[in-house]
């Protein structure tokens, strides 16, 4: 391809997302919205990452519901299987064999920098071999289907880093090209959404909000959100609300607005807020949760579409694994593709 065809060519963004439990605001507003905005800025290509979740969930019911969860989840939330491919990683096994030919020149140092790795052995997780080889799965991913952007946060950025170390050590092992340089997109209007405790809303914290939590334990959540001592008729600073700052995420600009004129006026509890909180959620996520109902009546057609979005990814998968096993010296594609 030339040059010029190159510039010309839709960009190809990835991204995969772990089923390690009910997805939340934090998630939604953190990368979810973002996710499905791109469907309209390139190729889209995401997955549900299940090989990565065995390295912290090994109960099989539990594993099979996380992932059926999220499949659901991203189809109810506005992705579109015609403007996306959407699979499950494990309906792709060339990215295992891509993985072992990738950990075949990725020295030890690099995996030991790791940030992830570290911060999870930091906080008592079992350092198992699956977890220290993460990035190299985390880059056979990547590399795999070509992926010229990959949306993450700052704190993922090494992660894509070590991909292209990797893919250039290989290029330069076996003097071939074969894979695409992948480079980061930092997410752009991602927000920082606040959990019931204040802290950052995340699964760990047991802080969440969850995207489809409804009735009783979505009210429950709400009213536990932490708030300070004011009164009622006490003057509020919204900007140091919890409330007030998960409000303006899901509610409209001059919603926004007029709830923090109030909570900086007085005679607005902190009650009051938390029911407008609430009324907001099922507004700006009813359509989403009827969608869901939908779709879990109608298994065949979610299994239908990760089915069709692993065709699709595994054409792209198995040229560059066979393009890899050629560079290294080995007959043929995989088995099944000869």
């Amino acid at each position: 391809m030339s040059a010029a065809g190159a510039d010309q060519r839709a960009k190809r963004i990835l991204s995969g997302v772990q089923p390690s439990g009910l997805l939340h605001l934090g998630n939604y507003f953190g990368a979810i919205r973002q996710h499905i905005e791109l469907q309209d800025e390139g190729e889209a290509y995401y997955f549900i990452a299940d090989y990565h979740a065995l390295t912290t969930v090994q109960d099989r019911t539990e594993f099979a519901r996380m992932v059926s969860d999220v499949a659901l989840d991203y189809l109810a939330l506005g992705l579109d299987p015609e403007r996306a491919v959407f699979w499950r990683q494990s309906d792709v096994p060339e990215v295992c064999e891509l993985t072992w030919l990738l950990s075949t020149v990725t020295g030890m140092g690099l995996l030991e920098r790791a940030h992830s790795y570290k911060d999870k052995v930091a906080k008592g997780i079992t350092p198992r071999a699956g977890l220290f080889l993460y990035p190299v799965l985390m880059a056979a991913d990547i590399l795999a289907f070509r992926s010229d952007l990959v949306p993450v946060g700052k704190d993922q950025v090494q992660h894509i880093e070590m991909a292209q170390d990797m893919a250039e050590s290989f290029h330069a092992a076996y003097g071939a090209k074969v894979f695409r340089r992948p480079e980061p997109r930092l997410a752009t209007g991602a927000a920082l959404v606040p959990g019931t405790d204040g802290q950052k809303m995340s699964k760990s914290y047991d802080n969440t909000i969850p995207i489809f939590g409804q009735g009783k334990p979505l009210k429950k959540s709400v009213m536990s959100i932490v708030t300070d001592s004011a009164g009622v008729d006490d003057a509020k600073d919204p900007e140091a609300c919890n409330v007030w700052q998960i409000y303006k995420l899901v509610a409209s600009a001059d919603q926004a607005e007029e709830m923090a004129g109030r909570l900086r006026a007085g005679g607005y509890g902190y009650g009051d807020a938390k029911k407008a909180l609430l009324a907001a959620l099922d507004e700006h996520f009813g359509a989403a949760r009827e969608r869901r109902a939908e779709l879990v009546a109608d298994a065949g057609f979610v299994e239908d579409v990760l089915a069709t979005g692993a065709r699709r990814a595994r054409r792209q998968a198995r040229a560059v694994v066979g393009a890899a096993r050629e560079a290294v010296g080995m007959a043929g594609g995989p088995v099944e593709s000869r």
